[in-house]
């Protein structure tokens, strides 16, 4: 199938391009850093994906994955404004098969920066949108919203023992996801799922169900 993804240069946009293409799928990517994913059956554009009045011509996407996002830069304007001129670009036609949203486990529990939350709660809301204006194509829509993931954005609090530790407690599983687990998920809700749409799909390793109950010995 004809794959577009955004964000692809590295974390997890990069590992759902690599999977994609290892499952013999046709990948077109967008980021504004340069082409990290040297493969034949991969086209890579150098752009910001804010720039909606010079994206390129890609007909025919038959899926769509929304992964390029940032935290405290243009929060509101890359993770849900872009992604809005991304999707009303390529998605409402004929050949689309499905949509998925990579959003954030802060978009159902505020729990982190507050543009960054505010943004991902958008996205969450507009992938219920998008659903049911895809449904007539016969397509689908959902978000992937990781909790922590292993990813050069988070190295700042990986790096640190006395922060990591206090994140383990926080979270059931005791690790974060690798960004290969996101990407089978994506492809799982894209290629394999047929009939799920417009749910947004919390994977976090349990940490939106540890209530912290306290009492005495």
């Amino acid at each position: 199938m004809k794959v577009l993804i955004t964000g692809t240069a590295q974390g997890i946009g990069r590992s759902i391009c690599e999977y994609f293409l290892k499952n013999g799928h046709t990948v077109i990517g967008i980021d504004r850093q340069e082409k990290s994913v040297d493969h034949l059956l991969y086209t890579h554009y150098t752009m910001d994906v804010r720039d909606k009045d010079h994206l390129p011509e890609i007909p025919d996407v038959e899926i769509l994955i929304n992964n390029a996002g940032t935290q405290n830069e243009d929060d509101i304007d890359i993770n849900l404004k872009a992604l809005i001129g991304i999707t009303e670009k390529y998605a409402f036609q004929k050949n689309i098969k499905s949509v998925l949203m990579i959003g954030s486990a802060s978009g159902h529990t505020g729990a982190e920066f507050p543009e960054y939350c505010a943004s991902k709660g958008g996205v969450l809301a507009y992938t219920k949108n998008v659903a049911m204006r895809i449904a007539p194509f016969g397509a689908t829509c959902n978000s992937l919203d990781p909790g922590g993931v292993i990813t050069p954005l988070n190295e700042c609090v990986m790096n640190d023992p006395e922060l990591w530790n206090e994140i383990m407690n926080e979270t059931p599983l005791k690790r974060w996801a690798t960004t290969e687990e996101i990407a089978e998920w994506a492809y799982f809700l894209t290629v394999t799922n047929k009939f799920c749409t417009g749910q947004n799909i919390l994977v976090d390793g349990g940490e939106a169900i540890n209530y912290n109950f306290v009492w005495k010995d």
